[in-house]
């Protein structure tokens, strides 16, 4: 009987907030002059897609009467691999599915909350100018329904989200989403369309901590997060799961924070953002590297796909993105660039002659060209920043190579990895571990590509073994190891 009783409190307690809001009886309207007049034309279906898909561009030069159905569900799936969480969610999905309308539009929304839902749910649209952006309307208990209307008045992106006390929790439970509203004109064309947001999770347990885990009150208070992650998942847009574009194409990201607490330092490493509709609205600016994005608030980027490659998106408050989860990928495929990207070498560099000896100078010849101590040199320059002097790795970021069933397991492989990098799902010593190890096939020489090898193989209790420039050679050639 608990959590009837709950839902039934907290309904009761936010209707009367939300009601000391509502607009006196009788009040005169006001006409503005972006109201576009009545929608016309037969009602439309706005189509509900899982992210990062987003719904199609608009056409119409006409206001028109948009049905929008969501459903608030309460499920249990992964946010992490072997890690379980119970999300709030819109339509299953974290963020919920991407509203798209145009300026004028008279939205028909539906929210229903499923059966087997533990709490009343409502949603507030920051698109909306009303009191509790829907949310005074729209306070539904389990197994009901309710229906209300808002013209969408302004242009921009805007974040939506549950706005039921306890506020915090509905959010830092999954519980929020974008709708964008055209301008009357429209947008103007890109190539391809992506919807994120970004959000940060509070739960009980440790970071990759194994399980069903359940959220954590105290930390939601500290604003310490478990988890900072892109759509609710780590590994959500990264691997089979990455963004993709061809060179040459324009692609515009449609970028939310629903927070609760944490605002977003958005950055694609290895693009410039060509236009940023700051803070969601109308104002453009050019050539920008990182843009803020508020908690319940939005931008609208859009870049220019030059040269091939992995793209990460991060939140460039580093830490989340390489230790908390707040990583994705674009993958760029297409002809190479070399007048605006290339290497042109790599490898020791020469000692300046007028260079003074000293006892902390480069090791002499005979030392760098020992494989040993070579590959020594470029474990301590490359590899010790994520995996650690000791080979031991971060534990939930970087997997260890000391003592590696998986490295062990394949020693060859691991030059097609050096060379070309490695996302996705891996599991190390019975551990899982999601991250982006770049490529260094443009950095390192065969030689030092073999010799880092070697050095790991015969170092923190691996099995030892040799790799021969000439194996690694034949793999940047495209043959595979044997």
């Amino acid at each position: 009987m608990r959590q009837p009783l709950l839902s039934t409190i907290v309904l009761a307690l936010g209707l009367v907030l939300l009601g000391a809001h509502a607009a006196p009886a009788g009040a005169a309207s006001v006409k503005d002059p972006a109201d576009l007049g009545p929608p016309r034309g037969a009602p439309i279906e706005e189509a509900m897609l899982a992210p990062p898909a987003v719904p199609p561009p608009i056409h119409r030069d006409y206001p028109a009467r948009v049905i929008v159905r969501l459903e608030t569900r309460e499920v249990v799936k992964e946010i992490a691999d072997g890690v379980r969480y119970d999300f709030w969610t819109f339509n299953g999905t974290v963020p919920g599915p991407m509203i798209r309308v145009r300026q004028g539009d008279t939205v028909e929304l539906h929210l229903k909350n499923a059966a087997d839902s533990h709490m009343a749910h409502n949603i507030d649209l920051h698109a909306v100018m009303g009191p509790g952006g829907g949310a005074a309307v729209s306070m539904t208990p389990p197994g009901h329904e309710s229906v209300f209307t808002f013209k969408a008045m302004r242009a921009g992106l805007y974040i939506y989200h549950c706005a039921t006390p306890p506020v915090p929790m509905h959010i830092a439970n999954g519980m929020y989403g974008l709708i964008l509203v055209e301008p009357p004109q429209g947008l103007p064309k890109a190539d391809r369309e992506y919807y994120v947001v970004q959000g940060d999770f509070y739960t009980t347990g440790a970071y990759h901590a194994p399980g069903l885990q359940t959220f954590d009150m105290q930390k939601l208070l500290l604003e310490q997060p478990t988890y900072v992650l892109f759509n609710g998942r780590e590994g959500s847009l990264t691997g089979a799961n990455a963004l993709t574009a061809k060179v040459g194409d324009t692609v515009r990201l449609f970028v939310g924070d629903g927070g609760p607490n944490l605002v977003s330092s958005f950055h694609v490493i290895g693009q410039i953002f060509d236009n940023v509709n700051v803070e969601g609205g109308t104002l453009i600016n050019h050539n920008v590297q990182t843009t803020l994005i508020p908690a319940g608030g939005a931008v609208t980027v859009e870049m220019k796909t030059l040269v091939p490659g992995t793209f990460l998106l991060v939140d460039h408050s580093i830490t989340r993105a390489f230790m908390q989860g707040a990583l994705g990928q674009l993958v760029v495929t297409g002809p190479a660039a070399p007048a605006i990207y290339d290497k042109v070498s790599s490898g020791p560099a020469a000692p300046s002659p007028a260079a003074t000896p000293m006892a902390h100078a480069a090791a002499p010849a005979a030392a760098v060209n020992d494989a040993m101590a070579d590959g020594k040199r470029v474990f301590g320059q490359i590899c010790a920043a994520c995996h650690q002097g000791n080979g031991m790795g971060l534990p939930g970021a970087f997997p260890p190579l000391a003592m590696s069933d998986y490295l062990n397991a394949n020693p060859k492989g691991a030059i097609g990895i050096v060379l070309n990098g490695l996302s996705g799902k891996i599991t190390v010593n019975n551990t899982g571990y999601e991250s982006v190890m770049p490529a260094f096939g443009t950095q390192l020489s065969d030689d030092e590509i073999a010799h880092v090898l070697t050095y790991v193989l015969n170092n923190f209790n691996n099995k030892g073994g040799t790799i021969a420039p000439a194996e690694v050679k034949a793999v940047r050639a495209g043959d595979k190891p044997r």
